[in-house]
């Protein structure tokens, strides 16, 4: 049985049903769980996506962290930055349209900036693109 292109894979809909379902944020995304989901994900991404597509955000994400907008509060700053990732994931899916492996990062990088409210959420997601990219790389994702 074949699946149309914007039914996304399993793994895909499970990460965003279980980001989804934080209420309270990101930081109730157990680490264990996010451990397992991420391997899998990773695992999927390594199929196609280059190291550098999905480091780039965690590179955008760090930066964010490290150089908050003089006079504003740093929550502000790190929701409005996770916020203007948005367009960027957008562009990047929409520049390789025929690569499965962005549409996927995308719907669970826009799940999980949407469930971040607190510094611990952002803790979170930090570690959740972290994660992700190890096991891309583990599971041989490209650097080129």
């Amino acid at each position: 049985m074949s699946r149309s292109p914007e039914q996304p894979e399993p793994i895909t809909a499970r990460m965003v049903k279980k980001i989804d379902s934080c209420s309270n944020g990101l930081k109730e995304y157990e680490i264990k769980q996010l451990v397992e989901d991420t391997e899998s994900l990773g695992r999927k991404l390594a199929r196609d996506l280059k190291t550098n597509q999905i480091r780039k955000f965690l590179d955008a994400v760090k930066r964010l962290k490290v150089q908050p907008e003089k006079n504003v509060d740093f929550n502000v700053a790190i929701k409005n930055g996770l916020q203007l990732l948005r367009p960027q994931l957008a562009y990047a899916a929409a520049k390789q349209p025929n690569v499965e492996g962005i549409k996927d990062l995308r719907l669970v990088m826009e799940a999980a900036i949407k469930k971040v409210n607190h510094p611990e959420d952002f803790t979170r997601f930090v570690q959740l693109i972290e994660s992700i990219i190890a096991y891309h790389k583990v599971e041989g994702g490209r650097d080129q």
